[in-house]
């Protein structure tokens, strides 16, 4: 697997560095927009071919009381796996922290690519997860 390395320490896989973002960003709950936030130790994964196949592990120094307050909650987040290898990203763990609220989802971007969101996990502690899912499991479509 080729590896190339971009901005904030991020690590992609594969040739999709157009889908790749430079920043995290959250939807607002004010503007509807997304708004970058603070990240670092970015890691990520996918393939431009296909959008679903995304998935980053990076850290935030926001607190989640603040992220709570001023960006959209995302209640229908469904972690897609990851491919085998990218240790940071545990589906089956995000999954299970969402259902119990150890973790809160956030719509970073709806129709990133058609019918495809971005969604971001985020932590007490400042561990963060972002993947895309098709809206359709948000029910959105």
């Amino acid at each position: 697997m080729r590896h190339a390395a971009f901005p904030l320490g991020l690590v992609f896989a594969g040739a999709a560095a157009a889908a790749v973002p430079q920043t995290v960003e959250l939807t607002s709950l004010i503007t509807g927009r997304p708004e970058p936030i603070l990240s670092e130790n970015w890691q990520a994964v996918g393939e431009q071919s296909a959008p679903i196949d995304f998935r980053a592990c990076f850290r935030t120094p926001l607190s989640l009381g603040l992220l709570t307050e001023t960006f959209t909650i995302y209640d229908a987040a469904h972690p897609l796996s990851a491919p085998p290898g990218f240790a940071c990203y545990d589906a089956g763990r995000i999954g299970a922290d969402l259902a119990t609220g150890a973790a809160v989802a956030f719509l970073s971007a709806r129709d990133i690519a058609p019918g495809v969101d971005r969604v971001v996990a985020v932590y007490p502690d400042g561990r963060a997860y972002v993947w895309q899912q098709p809206s359709d499991l948000a029910g959105t479509q």
